[in-house]
C-alpha cells in the first residue's frame, strides 16, 4: 500500500503557494529540487555550496511567490532564474575577480566546459546514446520542463521509478563528460 501523493496543476500549485500552504511547498521541493540543484551545481561547482544555495533558493521562492507572474512564463522558468541569479550572486561575493553581473555571467559561461564544447544538437546526440527510457525522461524533465510528478503521470510510472531513472541517466551523462 503506497502513499498517495497529491497532484497539482501549475495554476493550483501557485495559488496554494501564495496562500503559504506548506504541503504545496513540500510538493514543490520534492518535484523541483533535483533540477534546480543541477543548475546550481553547474554554476558553483561545489556540492556543499550547491546544497546550501538550494536551501536559500527555496526560501526565496517561498518568500517571493507573490511576485511570480503567470503571464510571463512557467513557474519552473521563474524558479530557474532565481536559482541562476542566486548562484551568480554567490560567485560575485566569493570570487573577487567577478565584480559585476556581466562579469559573473561571462565567468559562468566560460567555466561551463560542457556547454562550451557542445551545441544543442550535439548535446541531443549525446543524450540519444542513453537507453530509450532514459532519453524520454531527460527530454521531458530537462527540455520539456515537466516535473518528476508530471512525468510519472504522463508515462504512467511510479514517481520513485522516474526519479531513479533520471538520476541514472544523469550519472551516465556525467561519465560521458568525465565529470
Amino acid at each position: 500500500m503506497g502513499l498517495k501523493l497529491p497532484k497539482y496543476d501549475e495554476g493550483e500549485l501557485v495559488e496554494m503557494l501564495r496562500q503559504q500552504d506548506r504541503k504545496a511547498f513540500s510538493y514543490l521541493y520534492d518535484n523541483y529540487s533535483d533540477a534546480l540543484y543541477g543548475v546550481v551545481l553547474k554554476v558553483v561547482r561545489s556540492e556543499e555550496t550547491a546544497q546550501d544555495l538550494l536551501q536559500e533558493i527555496f526560501v526565496k521562492i517561498w518568500k517571493n511567490i507573490a511576485q511570480y507572474d503567470v503571464g510571463k512564463g512557467r513557474l519552473f522558468t521563474w524558479m530557474l532564474n532565481i536559482a541562476r541569479n542566486t548562484s551568480i550572486d554567490y560567485l560575485r561575493v566569493n570570487r573577487p575577480e567577478i565584480q559585476d553581473i556581466e562579469s559573473a555571467v561571462y565567468w559562468v559561461e566560460e567555466h561551463q566546459e560542457i556547454y562550451n564544447e557542445l551545441d544543442a544538437k550535439e548535446l541531443r546526440e549525446v543524450v540519444s546514446q542513453l537507453k530509450p527510457e532514459q532519453q524520454t525522461l531527460i527530454e521531458m524533465v530537462y527540455w520539456g520542463g515537466y516535473t518528476h510528478e508530471e512525468t510519472a503521470q504522463r508515462l504512467e510510472m511510479p514517481l520513485g521509478t522516474v526519479k531513479t531513472r533520471v538520476r541514472s541517466a544523469l550519472r551516465d551523462l556525467r561519465k560521458y563528460f568525465g565529470t
